[in-house]
């Protein structure tokens, strides 16, 4: 007797005798596409990318490290997602909410779906004590506005957010 594991739904079956066994051709199997999910086990090994973030509201820089997973590895339907989010710096300050952020952060990437619209929430948080310019004279409303772009920077790089394109008006005007 042979044991088969179902790793699959079962969505039919078929009796099997001797007569429709020996006309039955071998199939080859049905690949499936893992999409995002909360049971996606962590794997040993995720790729990863580390951001710096140096604001003039502090001494410390602070460093935000998204890890990757990649679903569906060697086949036509392969894609990077993001998996868990890590933010470190020396100042301890922040580290209560900071620490809150990661967490709720990665259980969102975690949890499967459109995780973009993290992007557009954080970038839209405003600190009361007034925002600071960037280096190169952007204007940035807070810290959380600032992990936003970082994460959308790293978005963009896995490709899960696709990059404006300039108009034919504005790269005229540039």
């Amino acid at each position: 007797m042979t044991l088969h594991k179902i790793s699959q739904k079962i969505v039919s079956y078929k009796v099997l005798t001797k007569e429709n066994t020996e006309a039955a051709q071998p199939q080859e199997p049905q690949q499936s596409v893992e999409s995002m999910h909360e049971n996606v086990e962590r794997p040993e090994v995720l790729i990863g990318s580390t951001y710096k973030i140096k604001t003039p509201q502090s001494e410390h820089a602070l460093y935000i490290t998204i890890n990757d997973i990649i679903l569906n590895q060697h086949t036509a339907h392969e894609e990077r997602r993001p998996y868990e989010i890590f933010i470190n710096s020396k100042n301890m300050e922040h580290f209560q909410w900071v620490l809150a952020l990661t967490r709720v952060i990665s259980a969102v990437f975690r949890k499967g779906g459109d995780a973009t619209f993290l992007v557009e929430e954080l970038k839209a948080v405003f600190d009361p004590k007034g925002g600071y310019f960037k280096k190169g004279g952007v204007f940035m409303p807070s810290l959380v506005a600032e992990i936003g772009c970082a994460i959308e920077t790293h978005m963009k790089h896995i490709g899960m957010i696709k990059p404006e394109v300039m108009t034919d008006h504005q790269k005229q005007f540039l």
